[in-house]
This record gives structure tokens, C-alpha cells and sequence, in this order.
């Protein structure tokens, strides 16, 4: 998987990439996990600034009650449940951005070495080095699902 800052930051190469594998129905996905993730890092923020004041509040409180100031107190208590309320919707809201964050960059492919050669199957493959001649048996190899068939246990 593609590490979220290199994508943010480099969003060009990564599509650029996706043309190379000839993906092309992917290539909205990196605008989109963008898209999330700036709505991520802003939610982050403010939940980030939501906990800072809910604690700055929350001290208040106590020197509210030292003091004898109760009816003040109370209204800080209002405050502190508003951003408790606020706090637990964002960390909501984070849980399910970050899945999808995360499912989008499963989904978007690694780079390629730029040693690869490019090509749409692997007719384009080039041969760097041989060892030998292949082995060509005397015999019909059986496709793979067929060898797996003659086994007990594996269900097709």
C-alpha cells in the first residue's frame, strides 16, 4: 500500500502509475482519497481542538466551585457536554473516514520499479536472462483445477 503522505503530495506520478498498468477506472480514486483525507485531517483538528477546550473547561470548573460561583459552573458544565457531544460525533465521523481512506488505498496500486518494462500482457515481457532450455515433458500437463480435483477435500 502507498503511503498516504507520498499520494498527497505526489498525486501526478501516482496516476501517472495507474496508466502504466493500464487501470485506468482507478484513477478517480486518487482524487477521492484526497478528498478524504484533507476531510479527515480537518475533522482531526477539530476533534484535536474540541479535547483542548473541553479540558481547559473542565479545570475552570473546579476553580468556579472553590470560589462559590456554582450557577457559573453549571454553565461551564453545559459547555463541557456540548463538546463532549461534538467530540464523541467527530471521532465518529474519523472511524469511518479512515476506513474508507484505507480501503480506497488498498485498492490503488503500488509503484513501478522503472526498470519495468511496460506492456499490456506479459507478450511484452523482456527476457533479461536464460538459464538452460526449458524442460518440455513427454506428456499433457493437466491444468492446475484439474490436478486440484483428483484431490480429496479441496471444494470446487
Amino acid at each position: 500500500m502507498l503511503d498516504i503522505k507520498f499520494l498527497r503530495e505526489n498525486p501526478d506520478i501516482v496516476k501517472e502509475n495507474i496508466k502504466k498498468k493500464f487501470q485506468d477506472s482507478k484513477l478517480p480514486l486518487v482524487d477521492e482519497v484526497i478528498a478524504l483525507d484533507k476531510q479527515l485531517r480537518t475533522i482531526m483538528q477539530e476533534a484535536d481542538g474540541l479535547r483542548a477546550n473541553r479540558n481547559k473547561v473542565s479545570k475552570g470548573i473546579g476553580a468556579l466551585m472553590a470560589k462559590g460561583k456554582k450557577e457559573e459552573a453549571e454553565a461551564e458544565k453545559v459547555k463541557v457536554t456540548q463538546f463532549s457531544e461534538r467530540l464523541a460525533e467527530c471521532e465518529k465521523l474519523e472511524t469511518e473516514l479512515k476506513e474508507k481512506v484505507r480501503t480506497i488505498m488498498l485498492t490503488i496500486p503500488n509503484i513501478i520499479d522503472p526498470s519495468v518494462p511496460i506492456g499490456e500482457d506479459d507478450s511484452k515481457n523482456v527476457e533479461v536472462e536464460r538459464f538452460g532450455e526449458p524442460v518440455v515433458p513427454d506428456f499433457e500437463i493437466p491444468y492446475h483445477t484439474d490436478i486440484m480435483k483428483t484431490f480429496d477435500g479441496i471444494d470446487l
